[in-house]
């Protein structure tokens, strides 16, 4: 009998923020799939088999998780935030595409979760209430041309511009040139949303303007968010500013 195999979005951190429809699927699963940080994000059950993997081997964690579904097992296969977004559900889909036929009768779910660009905004107010996009600054799976090709095309049209994957040890600089790329379309004045491990523990999140935006301050857990030219501040006595994007395009401060 072919079982059921659900990609599993934990949102950012905060157990509040995991879904009903997450947590049960969760709950009903024979085994856990997943990079181990995650994994230890999932409550412990009794009986249930859990299978940890390193971070960069989304594929064969995937092709695993088939196997394991076309086995008859009920299989979740944990992402952190939305597994839709830069994340398994389509690493999932690319091992089921290229992979053994019989695993296209598996009963295939993805639940959503909440991911670190809906987490980082709601932190600051509404800088996502106008236009805006989402882009993974890695370059392991797409060439920096392309990155850049689209980074000018995002800043140039005048969206919000959410950035992960913005930086690491072995891609120490790119964050760095996003940030000079922005400079190019933006005043220096613009909201920049330094957002890191919103919902964990060790959570930080800043507003710093564009010309004072250090790429050194980020890591893989940061999320960057570049403000278009209408994002504002509503500026607070005693707190931190609200920062919002206007729905109506052309309201500047």
């Amino acid at each position: 009998m072919t079982g059921v195999l659900t990609v599993v979005g934990l949102g950012p951190g905060d157990a509040r923020w995991l879904t009903p429809a997450a947590s049960a699927a969760l709950a009903e699963a024979t085994d856990l799939v997943g990079y181990g940080p995650y994994l230890d994000r999932a409550p412990e059950r009794p009986g249930q088999r859990r299978h940890a993997s390193d971070n960069r081997v989304e594929i064969d964690r995937a092709r695993f998780a088939l196997d394991l579904a076309a086995a008859g097992n009920r299989v979740a296969v944990v992402s952190g935030g939305d597994p839709g977004v830069f994340a398994m559900a389509a690493a999932v889909f690319e091992a089921l595409e290229g992979g053994d036929p019989a695993w296209r009768a598996i009963n295939i779910r993805v639940e959503p979760g909440v991911t670190a660009m809906l987490a980082a905004a709601a932190r600051v107010g509404a800088p996502l209430g106008g236009d805006f996009c989402a882009m993974s600054l890695s370059d392991n799976l797409k060439p920096w041309e392309v990155i850049e090709t689209r980074l000018r095309a995002a800043l140039g049209a005048d969206f919000v511009v959410a950035l992960y994957n913005p930086i690491s040890k072995a891609r120490p600089w790119q964050l760095g040139r996003a940030l000079a790329l922005a400079a190019e379309f933006r005043h220096p004045a613009t909201p920049v949303i330094m957002a890191r491990a919103v919902g964990r523990a060790d959570e930080g999140v800043r507003v710093v303007p564009l010309a004072q935006a250090d790429a050194a301050s980020a890591d893989m857990s940061t999320l960057v968010m570049i403000g278009a030219s209408t994002t504002r501040l509503i500026e607070r006595e005693g707190a931190a500013p609200y920062v919002y994007t206007p729905r109506v395009y052309g309201v500047r401060p």
